[in-house]
């Protein structure tokens, strides 16, 4: 232990100080990291700002405290052990918080005070300068004939230093990552898809809006069994570029830049402008809903896949509910806070998980109703007759496996309907379903004896067994996805970086390959409908001969 302190203090010191050393280059790189970060951050903070004399006095102000570090550190090689390890900890940390701070500024929603903490920030950051690195010069005068309070003090600043080192790769490796091109799965169907939007509403208040009377609105995504692809034709965006502009101010700069994919870098496998295939004359509708809060679009692949195979799959995103919202006007509605599930605990979470439920059930009703006029009287012709709305199905994640399921119990239009790993909710628990349901659940094996699993998961496991039991066993079917995650069933499980997910996995996490368990999905899904729906013979359900992962529950 010793021999490895001395060798880190020659190490620290370099040849008598006469050459400078790995630990003072990274010193000297730890400012000017944070002082170039910083001045991206203010600058994109700025951008909507036209005056470049305010921005740039904003750009100097904020480089300012970075200068000073690295003046602080030319000039500290006459300064005490003590003294120099108080300054290379204040870079860490003045960097670490200048970058926090700023980023966490950036990624707040448009109008809120963004230039108050460019302000604030460096003069925290002169306040400390001026009152720590003196102080701890005082302090050395009385520390210094203690070699091993030398030693350690060396000690704590070279791990502070290579941590920052090793974050810093780190998030390069993941920003790297983020700019790399991802195509979702290819739908496995023989038609091609096309994908459009409409927008929704009716005189009926929103019951969950914060004003009230405030009228319905849905912003609605249809794919469909489309022409094959012109030469004139491109596939689509997979989120418009409006879209992703709101998510990422709503999302932040740790999620958006680092954590997933650059969403503009993702590519679908819809056709733009495309019209209905003419290859039959009406196609069954299915309706889909999200997990949580969750964008419609997020559950593209299993979109595309369904209508490749023959079905127009119909979701929607609701103001003040859906996590954001942008309207063809250009209003961009973000979840209302009263909305957000993830802020409250217990029976309060219980009561709003219900109310959303019924609301989006409503909203499902609702759509439904639009989907039969737009069936009788397209303006633009392309639905005209082409939706089959005697053959309706319905299916959700999570939450919205909730309202697919209470949907069904409160819909007679509903002929079959899945709830993939969602919590039965509302009066479908007491009552049950009569249509064809099948219940798709992730892997909770392991979880069930477990006496610390959470009361609420138990709860929802009786529940689906008490509606599972008292269906017709014609007309039901339950079958878990070994291996498969809650949180991966959606485009997100291809999205999310790679590196993160090697890591989920190797913490045992994440079990099952999420490109993996979103194609097992898919296969339950279309197989379900084509059974329901289609008329497919039903031994097509027992069949699990490509996807071992598939496990019946009797």
């Amino acid at each position: 232990m010793w021999k490895w302190i001395v060798a880190l203090d020659r190490l620290l010191r370099g040849e008598q100080a006469r050459s400078p050393t790995l630990f003072s280059g990274a010193a000297l790189l730890l400012p000017v990291a944070g002082a170039v970060g910083s001045v991206v951050l203010m600058l994109r903070a700025g951008h909507r700002n036209d005056s470049r004399i305010l921005l740039t006095l904003f750009a100097i102000w904020v480089l300012s405290p970075f200068v000073a570090l690295v003046l602080a550190n030319v000039v500290s090689k006459r300064w005490s052990v003590l003294t120099r390890a108080t300054l290379h900890g204040l870079m860490l940390i003045l960097t670490a918080g200048s970058l926090a701070i700023y980023g966490n500024t950036v990624s707040t929603p448009p109008g809120s005070r963004v230039a108050f903490p460019f302000l604030v920030v460096p003069l925290g950051s002169w306040v400390l300068i001026t009152m720590v690195i003196p102080l701890a010069a005082i302090l050395s005068r009385k520390l210094s004939r203690f070699r091993l309070v030398r030693w350690l003090f060396k000690a704590s600043a070279a791990v502070a230093m290579l941590s920052v080192l090793v974050i810093a790769v780190l998030l390069g490796l993941l920003l790297l990552d983020h700019n790399r091109d991802t195509t979702l799965p290819t739908p496995t169907g023989p038609f091609a898809v096309g994908r459009t939007t409409c927008v929704w509403s009716d005189a009926q208040a929103d019951p969950l809006a914060p004003q009230p009377d405030t009228k319905r609105e849905l912003l609605t995504w249809i794919w469909f069994p489309a022409a094959p692809l012109q030469p004139a034709q491109t596939f689509d965006d997979y989120l418009p570029v409006s879209w992703r502009t709101a998510i990422e101010g709503q999302s932040g700069v740790l999620l958006t830049e680092f954590l997933t994919r650059d969403l503009s870098r993702v590519h679908a496998h819809s056709i733009r402008d495309a019209e209905v295939s003419p290859e039959q004359h009406s196609y069954p509708v299915v309706l889909m809903r999200t997990g949580g809060a969750a964008p419609t679009t997020d559950y593209t692949t299993l979109a595309e896949d369904l209508a490749s195979h023959g079905y127009v799959v119909v979701g929607f995103d609701a103001p003040f509910r859906s996590w954001v919202v942008v309207l063809p006007d250009g209003r961009v509605i973000a979840r209302a806070p009263q909305n957000n599930l993830d802020l409250l605990g217990g029976p309060q979470a219980d009561q709003l998980a219900n109310r959303l439920v019924q609301a989006w059930t409503a909203d499902t009703s609702f759509a439904l109703d639009q989907l039969e006029r737009l069936n009788r009287s397209d303006p633009s012709g392309r639905f005209l007759g082409r939706l089959d709305m005697e053959r309706v199905g319905v299916f959700g994640h999570s939450l919205g496996g909730a309202t697919a399921l209470q949907f069904c119990h409160d819909d007679p239009r509903c002929k079959a309907g899945i709830d993939v790993d969602g919590a039965p909710l509302g009066s479908v628990i007491a009552e049950g379903v009569t249509q064809p349901f099948m219940f798709l659940l992730s892997d909770h094996s392991g979880e069930s004896a477990d006496a610390e699993t959470p009361e609420a998961i138990r709860q929802a496991g009786a529940n689906i067994r008490s509606i599972y039991d008292r269906q017709p066993s014609d007309r039901r079917l339950q079958i878990v996805i070994q291996g498969a995650n809650h949180y991966m069933f959606s485009d997100g499980a291809m999205l999310k970086s790679p590196l993160v997910m090697r890591v989920m996995r190797r913490l045992g996490v994440v079990r099952l390959n999420g490109r993996r368990q979103v194609a097992v999905t898919a296969h339950c899904i279309r197989t379900f409908f084509d059974v329901y729906l289609k008329g497919a013979p039903a031994s097509e359900l027992e069949s699990k001969s490509e996807y071992p992962e598939i496990e019946f529950v009797p």
